[in-house]
This record gives structure tokens, C-alpha cells and sequence, in this order.
């Protein structure tokens, strides 16, 4: 059994990414007739046409478009099995990229990383603060940080802790509306919302066993829960908020908790990374780091 054709794939690949034959080249460090025999090598053992080419420009047709995916993992692959056998011999060295929600990441994220950063001197951090869902695989993160109910996916997520949620309000807003003792109670105009999601009917459970549901048509939506602590706690309306965004206003006064006796679906913390087991040490060496770290306390 021949083998593969491995640089011609990975060449090819590269091509795919930079969209060009010169842009592969420069990225790999090779000739553009190197790259462009590497292609139609390919393209000749296969019996087809992996791009279409014209004097300004190449696409990729229909076959190499289905190839392409195939030939990045190929290349990733190969790419983290040699940076692994470099590791083996030396200290864990290298970029690791992160992804982490905003307020969680300034919060909690940020101190702990300095920490590791501290321990291991020879990586670099490339922390992305977002509360945009990001595409861990598509966009190149070795691992992420996602508070949520984590749904079947290829991804492979270890839970770190729960997550506390809050109905919360200003003193003065109670004073003004009284206590609602039903989510259903509350008028949706006046509870915020995240404007990453259509807006929201949230099912709540009481401690009887009761369902109630809680609609968000507030005249606050912001993609940041820290965005809505003014207009909270100026007493504008109501929200749920987690724990490390509330907490502190909880401790001053500045916002009560309602509807304690009904619950949300328990949300969590999790550390969320790519499907597969190989991986470079200086991302093992983060993930355990994190793992063990003041953020997989349970508050």
C-alpha cells in the first residue's frame, strides 16, 4: 500500500487557507512552484480538480471544497504532534488561546492567569474576553471557559463549579412594585434581557414543584450582564444575573435577591476544549492550572 501524499496535502490545505498559491508559500516557506507542483501532483494522483484557477484569482471547486476541512486537521494534526515531541524534551513553551466571557474573565479569568503566567515563564497567553459564543475549533482556541447548561456537542467539557443565578432588583424598585412572589407575576417590560439570544421566556421551578415563566421585554438588552448594574441598581428594572456580576451589589444593599423560593435550571462553570486527546503540554499545563485553581472553588 502506497502512502499518502502527506506534504502534498498539507500543502494543499495551506493553499486553501491563504487563498493563494504565493500566500501558502510565503506562510510555509516554499517556493511558489514548489506549492504549485504540490497541488497538481495532488490533483493528478486523484484524477481531479482541486481549484479553479484564473489569472487573478483561484477558488476551490466543489471536491477540493469537500477535501479542504480534511486536509486542515491533517495539517493541525501533524503540526501538534510535532510540537508535542518538542515538549517532551524541554519545558512546556508556546502560545495557548483562551476563550473566556467578559465580565468572568475581568472578574475571576484575569488574576488566575497571571498566576500561571508566573508559573510558567516560557508560554504566552492570548486571552479572548467575549460573551459571544465562539467557535472553538473553527477559530483556533486550544480551550474555553463557558457558563451555561452544557448541551451534547463534540466538544469535551469538564465542569468546574456551579453557578449561582439571581432575580435581583434595587431596594427602591421593590418599594415601588413590592416583592412578586412568581416570576409570572413580574411585567416583561420590566426585566432586562442579553441581546445574544431572542428574547427570553425563562422556565422557573419553585420549591413545591410549581413552573412559572419568566419573560424578558425589559428596556434594557445588552450583550455584557455588567452593563445593566447602573440601570439596576438606579431601580429600572429587574434581572437574573450570575453570581460574579451580583455578588458584590448583594453585599452592599444595592440590589435584593426576589424570588428565592423559585430556581432556574442549574447553570456551570466549564473548561470546554477541541474533540481529541493529543494536545501540547503548554495546554495540558493550562488546563490543569485552571482546573485547580481558585476558580474551580465552589462559592
Amino acid at each position: 500500500m502506497a502512502l499518502p501524499d502527506f506534504e502534498a496535502w498539507a500543502i494543499f490545505a495551506a493553499v486553501a487557507e491563504h487563498g493563494s498559491f504565493g500566500g501558502a508559500a510565503r506562510a510555509l516557506g516554499l517556493s511558489n512552484a514548489t506549492v504549485s507542483k504540490a497541488v497538481a501532483r495532488l490533483e493528478a494522483s486523484m484524477g481531479t480538480t482541486l481549484f479553479n484557477r484564473t489569472s487573478r484569482r483561484i477558488a476551490l471547486t466543489e471536491t477540493g471544497a469537500s477535501l479542504a476541512e480534511r486536509a486542515a486537521r491533517l495539517l493541525s494534526d501533524a503540526v501538534e504532534t510535532e510540537e508535542c515531541a518538542r515538549e517532551e524534551v524541554g519545558a512546556p513553551r508556546g502560545t495557548v488561546k483562551l476563550a473566556v466571557p467578559m465580565s468572568f474573565g475581568l472578574a475571576e479569568v484575569g488574576p488566575v492567569v497571571a498566576d500561571f503566567m508566573a508559573a510558567y515563564p516560557d508560554i504566552t497567553v492570548e486571552l479572548n474576553l467575549s460573551d459571544s459564543l465562539v467557535d472553538i475549533v473553527g477559530d483556533g482556541y486550544d480551550a474555553a471557559l463557558r457558563i451555561a447548561s452544557m448541551p451534547d456537542s463534540s466538544l469535551r467539557a469538564r465542569k468546574l463549579r456551579d453557578v449561582d443565578l439571581y432575580v435581583v432588583a434595587s431596594p427602591d424598585w421593590i418599594a415601588r412594585h413590592s416583592r412578586p412572589d412568581s416570576p409570572a407575576a413580574l411585567d416583561a417590560s420590566e426585566v432586562f434581557g442579553y441581546t445574544m439570544v431572542a428574547r427570553q421566556a425563562l422556565t422557573f421551578r419553585h420549591a413545591d414543584g410549581r413552573e412559572a415563566v419568566l419573560k424578558t421585554e425589559g428596556r434594557l438588552r445588552a450583550n455584557n450582564g455588567d452593563a445593566m448594574l447602573a440601570a439596576l441598581e438606579a431601580g429600572l428594572g429587574v434581572a437574573m444575573l450570575p453570581d460574579f456580576i451580583v455578588g458584590p451589589s448583594l453585599k452592599t444593599g444595592a440590589l435584593a435577591a426576589i424570588l428565592t423560593d423559585w430556581s432556574m435550571p442549574p447553570i456551570a462553570l466549564h473548561l470546554v476544549t477541541p474533540p481529541g486527546k493529543l494536545r501540547p503540554r503548554r495546554v495540558t499545563a493550562l488546563l490543569d492550572f485552571l482546573a485547580n485553581s481558585r476558580l474551580a472553588s465552589p462559592r
